[in-house]
Order: structure tokens, then sequence, then C-alpha cells
């Protein structure tokens, strides 16, 4: 079976994007590329989960119309390593949501616009 070239470059384009967030040990883990564009030096997020779309949407603490707009409570955005990526514990949401805490990558969307990272979990 033939596989045309651009074929496997855009899976494996969309593999390296899905690795940017992973779920780990009931943790959400952002690279740090992405947590610095989107986060800066904020150490604090808002956080909001909505079970209908399995959606998680995470904004940095200076988004005040992200907190007015959501019932959004505020989360701890810790260093993991010493590259820089970023954690926010999920414990609460996946247990109250029955949600698989499975090791594993996570799609989102991030508009830069917007300021506001939507992640399914």
């Amino acid at each position: 079976m033939f596989i045309p070239p651009n074929h496997i470059q855009s899976t494996k384009k969309q593999q390296e994007t899905e690795a940017l967030i992973q779920l780990q040990s009931a943790h959400l883990l952002i690279r740090y590329d992405l947590a610095q564009e989107i986060f800066g030096k904020d150490y604090n997020v808002y956080t909001v989960y909505y079970p209908e779309r399995n959606s998680l949407m995470v904004a940095p603490v200076s988004d005040e119309l992200f907190k007015k707009l959501h019932k959004a409570s505020q989360a701890l955005l810790k260093e993991k390593n010493s590259r820089g990526d970023r954690t926010i514990a999920l414990h609460d949401i996946l247990l109250d949501h029955q949600i698989d805490p499975q090791d594993r990558s996570l799609a989102f969307n991030y508009q830069e616009g917007l300021g506001v990272l939507n992640i399914q979990l």
C-alpha cells in the first residue's frame, strides 16, 4: 500500500503538536515553549471543565474576562523540570467526572488572540 509522503509528514506534525500537552500521573503537563507563549511568567491559572464537551479550558490569571465568563477556579502552574515544562494538578477533575487517568497525549486548541487553552480530556 502506497502512502503519499505529504500525508506521513502531516500525521507526524499532528503527533508532535499533540505531544505538547500530556496527561501524566493525574497532572496536565504543558511543554515549556507552549506554556511560555500562553502563560508567560504567570504561575497561577484559571481552569474550568465542561463535562458535556469533555473540555478543560485554561487561561492565565491575568485574564479577568475569562474568570467573569466562566465559573473558573484558580490553580497553581508548577515547574515540572529543568526545561521549564509546567504542570497543573487535575486529581479532582479526573475523580469528580470519572475521567480515565491513564497517561497520554491530549488534543488541544489554542488561538493566540483569545489566550485560552482548550484541551480535550
